[in-house]
């Protein structure tokens, strides 16, 4: 495969959408500068120190703990763009608007934004294809995963298998052997072999853009002192409605409106919007989309 045409130099360029559509993910060097980059950091550290707002499953933290030990808390906070208005503009910036406009649609809307921090020896997440969580009517889910620092294979960096997307076929779920994943379950990928795989190493202030039914993964945190931290925010056209449950957390319904517009406008505007997601810290294991899960959850409620 010829990656010469992955990156996005100046600017998003012809080579580069072909690339995409064939591969199904691009990456960008710089699109955030350093001074912002170390103000969604400290950011991240004050969202998981519990000092912008409620947090489900956040626990009380000991008082005078160093950032370092802040972090280690935690290997992932859903939602945090719900008490970080600083995190939605991260989400909405300008440059990734003007990217997805190119490569999904004229209206974009966002409608998930994750933080990770994965500090050292924290565990990756499974192979998985982002639609199988979040469903469009139109295949138009498309991630993009914002470095706050160095990514690369010591700390656990973003794996894809180029080219997975072009089926639309979302892969049967199957038990997790693997002691690299926090998962219980992973993707049957029995037609692929470890020739495939392509990591995606990446700088701080790089972004990576992937297509929502491309295979992606990421192994174990190696390091001894690194974190992984990145902000991933979920983004589809506007023009597609929205069948998501949050694997059981809403109520189901035909059209999610629990959005903000990144491009163009809402087709939709006139059903307004909801404010619906709360920020919830992901479990250390990750048991989301099925039955026992769904279960326990009601259970909770």
């Amino acid at each position: 495969m010829n990656t010469e045409h992955a990156e996005i130099k100046e600017a998003l360029s012809i080579e580069n959408i072909h690339f995409y559509n064939k591969y199904g993910y691009l990456t960008a060097s710089n699109a955030f500068n350093e001074e912002t980059i170390t103000k969604l950091k400290a950011e991240a550290t004050a969202i998981v120190g519990g000092k912008r707002g409620k947090i489900d499953g956040a626990v009380d933290l000991e008082e005078n703990l160093s950032e370092e030990a802040i972090l280690r808390k935690y290997a992932a906070i859903h939602f945090p763009h719900k008490i970080s208005p600083l995190m939605k503009e991260a989400a909405s910036d300008s440059k990734v608007a003007n990217y997805l406009s190119a490569l999904v649609s004229l209206n974009v809307k966002c409608l998930q934004t994750m933080l990770f921090i994965k500090g050292p020896g924290k565990k990756g997440q499974a192979w998985h294809q982002d639609e199988f969580f979040i469903p469009t009517r139109d295949r138009s889910l498309t991630g993009v995963w914002i470095a706050l620092e160095d990514a690369d294979l010591e700390n656990g960096c973003l794996w894809v298998i180029p080219g997975s997307h072009k089926d639309g076929i979302i892969k049967k779920r199957i038990e997790n052997t693997n002691e690299e994943f926090a998962d219980t379950t992973t993707l049957d990928i029995g037609s692929y072999n470890e020739k495939d795989f392509v990591k995606v190493e990446v700088k701080l202030g790089s972004i990576i853009i992937f297509n929502g039914y491309l295979l992606h993964m990421s192994l174990r945190n190696n390091s001894s002192n690194r974190f992984r931290r990145a902000l991933v925010s979920h983004y589809c056209s506007a023009e597609s409605m929205l069948p998501w449950d949050q694997d059981g957390r809403q109520e189901p319904t035909q059209d999610f409106r629990d959005i903000f517009i990144v491009a163009g406008k809402d087709p939709y505007e006139y059903k307004g919007t909801q404010n619906l997601s709360k920020p919830f810290v992901r479990p250390d294991v990750i048991n989301f989309n099925t039955d026992e899960f769904r279960k326990n959850l009601k259970t909770k409620k």
